[in-house]
């Protein structure tokens, strides 16, 4: 296997910006490539009025939706020029979007339990520690008010990823590269910059939320509707196990 990718996972240029910042539509929020988006799985509730923080927000669509939607947001990544393209997408739009250069565990500029909705897309994959980005979001949160995440199915990772990078795939059926348990750190090219995916158990990823404080109401991991998955090689591996792992946390008290 090569040190990166030869060709990157959908999961790669689902989080990586066009070069005109219009890779994913700005008028809904989506989870991931090929799954549902927020119209179908209805996780946010209503953004009209409510305070929206966009972690990893890179070239601003959900922000974009969000605010489209009546909401006030905060949107956050640590890359300039996504947030560049994020400026564009909102000016474009004709909405306004509060943009923040920073991680997703550094939130100092947040007040605490001033935040009705905190949501990220694939963008915490990247993270090594994710324990302080959900203690962070706790503390910004509202009582009772959700964070809602995805990042690429850790099942599906295995037949993807190994510790040097994904390996495209073939005609044949796919076949395991990884353990389950596996948790050594992967290559992915993304947009074309070689960035490292931390990969977490399902298990890990619900005891990390628990133990921060959240109450997790919805696990989903939405079959992949081959039509919409833009590189059709890709289409194989997603029919035999889902690509994308949604979670939702309500914030509960410690």
């Amino acid at each position: 296997m090569s040190d990166a990718p030869s060709d990157p996972a959908p999961w790669s240029r689902y989080t990586a910006a066009a070069p005109d910042g219009h890779d994913r539509p700005t008028d809904v929020a989506t989870y991931g490539p090929g799954i549902p988006d927020e119209a179908e799985l209805r996780l946010l509730g209503n953004l009209e009025g409510k305070r929206v923080l966009d972690l990893g927000c890179g070239a601003g669509s959900a922000s974009v939706a969000f605010a489209r939607a009546g909401a006030k947001v905060i949107a956050v990544d640590p890359s300039a020029d996504q947030l560049e393209l994020a400026r564009q997408a909102a000016e474009e739009a004709d909405v306004r979007l509060e943009l923040q250069q920073a991680g997703p565990a550094e939130l100092a500029f947040v007040r605490a339990d001033g935040i009705d909705v905190v949501y990220s897309a694939y963008a915490l994959a990247e993270v090594v520690d994710l324990d302080r980005v959900f203690r962070q979001v706790h503390r910004v949160l509202k009582q009772e008010c959700p964070l809602v995440f995805s990042l690429p199915h850790p099942i599906f990772t295995m037949f993807v990823a190994g510790p040097r990078g994904l390996e495209a795939p073939t005609d044949s059926p796919p076949v395991l590269r990884r353990r389950y348990h596996d948790d050594t750190p992967y290559v992915v090219d993304r947009g074309g910059d070689r960035v490292t995916d931390v990969p977490r158990t399902t298990g890990a990823l619900f005891t990390s939320l628990t133990r921060a404080g959240f109450r997790v109401d919805h696990l989903l991991e939405p079959p992949a509707d081959r039509a919409l998955v833009a590189d059709k090689a890709w289409a194989e591996p997603m029919a035999w196990v889902p690509p994308t792992l949604v979670l939702r946390g309500r914030k509960q008290g410690l």
